[in-house]
């Protein structure tokens, strides 16, 4: 495997970066059983500067036409969908149904989202330094 070095976003200091290769790969889940290999997926692998070996790897279903770019960047929004899952249990409560029934759940989870990308919206569209000013 080749290893090239990609940017795949802006940090609060500079664009983060790492070493990545990736490779298209079957899998070989209950092969052991005698399963035939599974379908062609990528493993995409990183190895940061300073490091003996490679760190972090995911398996990906994207198409065989996927760039690189594309794969790290997908990879590494991991991250953010944490976050947005910890701050919708925190913030807006995604965490306090006591319902019973799977409609009930379900209108819990779009309000809990709505009001999520509401507060995120209006982040972006007003910081809080600028609210601090006002």
């Amino acid at each position: 495997m080749h290893f090239s070095t990609v940017r795949w976003r802006a940090g609060s200091r500079d664009w983060q970066s790492s070493r990545f290769a990736a490779a298209r790969v079957h899998t070989a889940h209950k092969h052991g059983a005698g399963a035939p290999p599974g379908p062609c997926v990528w493993l995409l692998a990183e190895w940061p500067k300073g490091e003996k070996a490679p760190t972090r790897f995911w398996l990906s279903s994207l198409p065989a036409d996927t760039s690189l770019q594309t794969l790290v960047r997908l990879a590494k929004l991991r991250w953010r969908v944490e976050r947005d899952y910890q701050e919708m249990k925190s913030e807006v409560g995604l965490d306090h149904y006591e319902g019973r029934t799977w409609l009930g759940f379900r209108h819990h989870v779009t309000l809990a989202g709505v009001a999520h990308a509401f507060l995120a919206l209006r982040r972006a569209l007003f910081p809080p330094d600028q609210m601090d000013a006002a």
